[in-house]
């Protein structure tokens, strides 16, 4: 286990370096500049690149980067001035973090009883219609039920607030929108390994011995069937998270994603590579937490 550990730890640190090349490479690729939309001359803005260090060659720009970031240093932001890219992340992920992780355990909790009924019931009305609204909520993106949501429940009939995250009310439209995608890939995986493993000799030892169905579906078929879920923990948190930002944004939630947009639209070059660096990281640890829940669920599988 600590092999395995220290191994993935030496693959995220190469993984977060590749990371940070790429982003800041491609980020001063994009034509423009953080001081270009301020309406000011043309020397005040090369007096405004030279205090940063914006007039220097990228390579050298690069390098002293990546010194900072070894020592912890992200930056100061070039937008919202006085302020560090690390108190901006401390300040603003909290929100997104609560709507995240909102997110994640809504599709979880709402999504495997959903595909163990559908595998149970399988090939009857309760199977077929859980599949189709499995199909209909794989199809849409998180924007377009967004968007939807805000105008027929927010606006037209005006059921739920529109604005914010003020009140458990604020949660339920940008939770939907955000769960609706993973809950339907959730239900569709359950439902698939759950028939897989329904017929194992195991399961029917369960049943002879007199155990009741749920305590047989729930708690012998469903062990062995959750594994390729919680494979797709690491991924589900990468998607909610990343598909947060347009949610936040449609929702006027003032979390990370609504600031990461906001950031690169004004080229806020530290805050930009700050939030790549700091999402990069929470996905990398999202993965490792994943493969050793792997060997808590199932003590058979050996982590090299």
């Amino acid at each position: 286990m600590i092999k395995f550990i220290s191994l993935r730890i030496l693959l995220s640190l190469i993984t977060m370096f590749i990371v940070t090349t790429i982003t800041f490479f491609i980020m001063f690729m994009v034509p423009g500049g953080p001081f270009l939309s301020e309406r000011t001359s043309d020397a005040t803005i090369e007096m405004m690149n030279a205090k940063y260090g914006l007039d220097q060659p990228v390579y050298v720009q690069y390098g002293k980067y990546l010194q900072n970031m070894l020592k912890g240093d992200l930056g100061m932001s070039y937008k919202r001035r006085g302020y560090s890219v690390s108190e901006i992340i401390g300040e603003k992920f909290p929100v997104s973090a609560r709507l995240g992780a909102t997110a994640i355990t809504f599709s979880i909790l709402v999504a495997i009883p959903l595909g163990v009924l559908a595998a149970y019931r399988r090939n009857t009305w309760v199977d077929r219609l859980i599949t189709s609204f499995c199909t209909i909520g794989i199809s849409f993106p998180s924007f377009v039920t967004s968007a939807l949501l805000l105008y027929i429940i927010g606006m037209h009939f005006q059921l739920l607030p529109t604005v914010g995250l003020s009140t458990p009310k604020h949660y339920i439209m940008p939770v939907i929108a955000l769960s609706l995608s993973p809950i339907s890939y959730i239900v569709r995986l359950t439902r698939s390994n759950m028939l897989d493993v329904n017929g194992m000799d195991y399961l029917k030892t369960a049943r002879a011995k007199g155990l009741s169905e749920p305590v047989v579906l729930f708690k012998h078929a469903l062990r062995n069937a959750i594994l390729p879920v919680i494979t797709y923990l690491g991924p589900l948190v990468a998607s909610v998270f990343t598909g947060g930002f347009v949610v936040e944004r449609i929702f006027s939630i003032p979390g990370l994603g609504t600031y990461f947009i906001d950031s690169i639209n004004g080229r806020d070059y530290p805050m930009i590579m700050g939030t790549t660096i700091f999402f990069a990281g929470l996905i990398i640890l999202a993965n490792l937490v994943v493969d050793i829940l792997y060997r808590v669920i199932d003590p058979r599988i050996k982590l090299n």
